[in-house]
């Protein structure tokens, strides 16, 4: 059996259709949605998700404008740049890329983040929303991921769906989502015992713990649908030739570097019924949900 390839890039695509279709509508309204973006520092992954992100915003017609601070910038200077956009009628949606500088409060700036333009979803109030099943925005990529598996014909309601990983960022809202969604739902982390029987017995697993590879073919009940969040960066050649397939392992040896999820493809492939590729799967569907999500703030329905 080879897993069926879950197409994020496939999917992402449908949902900046959708999105297309509302710029449209609130286009001859007069409207058009704004998103704000702060980077602070020069992180070159953030720097390479902010430019995805705002290429995203130009390809779909939103206006975009990002405040990069330095590296050097205090808590007071990002919360400066938030209450700017915060005050802004054009600004519809504020993006914080994170993570921030470890001088920076990353709590308390995101706190600061008018909740009816936090795009993100990591205001307290919309995750109390969240958790009342009563959302405003919620977290882009488990948003994502739901979309992605009811696009796909992936039945959640009665199924065993386990998630890896415990983040405000993706393992907590993901599992709520689930549960909102009628599945029977385990949260799994670094203290769970004897992780591969628990995550044996899920129809659904979502691996979301930033470890390269931590998900192997014993971990996977047999036909599940597997959904790998994580995005690591490999450039040693042993990890690579364990961690790749044989396909991805010759552009390895060109470039030096490969990015792999959390999950070890080549072992998992063998055993699920569905499986997101890294890259390609889960992270279109984080920017494409970003931007949906901005849409949204705007009132553009």
């Amino acid at each position: 059996m080879t897993a069926r390839r879950l197409d994020g890039v496939e999917i992402a695509r449908q949902i900046k259709d959708d999105v297309r279709a509302r710029l449209a509508r609130a286009a001859a309204r007069g409207v058009r949605p704004g998103l704000g973006v702060i980077l602070v520092g020069d992180d070159p992954a953030s720097a390479v998700y902010v430019r995805s992100k705002t290429r995203t915003c130009e390809e779909l017609g939103l206006f975009h404008e990002t405040r990069h601070l330095p590296v050097s910038a205090s808590t007071g200077d990002v919360l400066a740049a938030v209450d700017d956009y915060n005050g802004r009628p054009g600004i519809h949606g504020i993006l914080v890329q994170l993570p921030l500088p470890r001088q920076v409060d990353t709590q308390s700036v995101l706190d600061h983040v008018a909740p009816e333009k936090d795009v993100d979803g990591f205001h307290p109030v919309n995750v109390g929303r969240l958790v009342q099943k009563r959302p405003r925005f919620v977290p882009c990529t488990p948003a994502g991921i739901m979309e992605m598996l009811a696009r796909s014909g992936v039945e959640v309601a009665g199924r065993r769906a386990v998630v890896l990983g415990r983040s405000d960022i993706v393992g907590k809202p993901m599992a709520l989502l689930l549960m909102h969604a009628d599945a029977t739902v385990t949260v799994c982390h670094s203290r769970t015992r004897d992780l591969p029987a628990v995550t044996r017995e899920a129809d659904i697993l979502v691996a979301a713990i930033g470890k390269a590879g931590l998900v192997r073919g014993e971990h996977v009940k047999p036909g599940a649908v597997v959904v790998d969040v994580g995005m690591n960066r490999v450039s040693d050649p042993a990890a690579a030739r364990d961690l790749l397939e044989p396909s991805r392992f010759a552009e390895f040896e060109r470039k030096g570097h490969a990015l792999v999820g959390d999950v070890h493809a080549p072992s998992v492939q063998a055993v699920a019924g569905a499986l997101t590729p890294v890259p390609g799967g889960v992270g279109p569907l984080t920017i494409a949900q970003l931007i949906a999500n901005t849409v949204r703030a705007a009132g553009a329905a």
